[in-house]
């Protein structure tokens, strides 16, 4: 799977029914949410990986009445290990004949 994030921008007075579409008739969505600003809407949708984001944007979301804009972010996975790592690892020679600081 792969994830594409949309900014939708709607026609006047129908963020609530291009919302309502998208959860209803397009197995993709992931996620929805109402936002302020330029777009009216953010939605997430998880794509299989042999799908093209140009087609699914421009072929079938740009098509859903209500919907005047559209701006795509395409995600990427980020593998996070909650293991905190130093941020160096030091050298054997760094670690000997080091100076002894006076008490």
């Amino acid at each position: 799977m792969k994830a594409i994030f949309v900014q939708i921008k709607c026609e006047l007075t129908k963020a609530f029914d291009v919302a309502a579409y998208l959860v209803d008739n397009f197995p993709e969505t992931a996620e929805v949410y109402s936002t302020s600003g330029t777009y009216d809407l953010l939605a997430k949708f998880e794509l299989g990986d042999e799908r093209s984001y140009g087609e699914f944007v421009t072929k079938k979301l740009q098509r859903v009445p209500g919907i005047r804009d559209t701006y795509s972010i395409v995600a990427f996975k980020f593998r996070w290990n909650p293991e905190p790592r130093p941020e160096f690892e030091p050298r054997a020679e760094d670690m000997t004949a080091r100076p002894k600081k006076p008490a």
